[in-house]
């Protein structure tokens, strides 16, 4: 290497290292301290007010809600998937002894793919907060004139 080489690395080192050393102090030594750790693998984010606590012509919180309702949707339905999941690995495992051992993972599954479609299910393919909601109270007025949906018809007052 010839001393002119030798003296332009020394040169672009020390411009580097100029540059480089405010950005890398305040990193060290701020921005990682005062960093907080999560436990979890996903994004985090802050629930925001339902359907039901917006205003009528609010359009902000109304799509603050509907994002909402779409992250919650797809979290329950990686949850279901992971149930689901669990269930096919264990019948894959213990083979014709499933029923013995696996019915753990079957009835989860069945209860979480029961609260998935009472809150998710006959919306269709286009799924706004707002339809839920409406799915929701029409299940609750059901529920005060009939009781729980497949118990029967327990009011005698609306019976056919």
């Amino acid at each position: 290497m010839d001393p002119e080489q030798n003296t332009f690395y020394r040169i672009m080192n020390k411009i580097f290292y100029l540059w480089d050393a405010p950005v890398e102090y305040f990193r060290e030594k701020i921005v990682v301290p005062n960093q907080k750790k999560y436990p979890w693998y996903h994004q985090k984010f802050r629930r925001v007010p339902t359907i039901d606590e917006c205003y009528e012509y609010d359009i902000v919180c109304i799509t603050e809600a509907q994002y909402q309702f779409d992250r919650d949707k797809l979290v329950d339905d990686e949850i279901l998937s992971i149930l689901r999941q669990r269930y096919e690995d264990c019948g894959w495992y213990y083979g014709e002894d499933k029923d013995k051992f696996c019915t753990d993972y079957y009835n989860a599954y069945i209860d979480a793919s029961g609260a998935w479609f009472t809150k998710y299910g006959d919306l269709g393919g286009h799924q706004s907060v707002v339809e839920a909601l409406m799915k929701q109270k029409h299940r609750m007025v059901w529920e005060r004139r009939h009781g729980p949906v497949g118990s029967g018809i327990t009011n005698k007052k609306y019976a056919i």
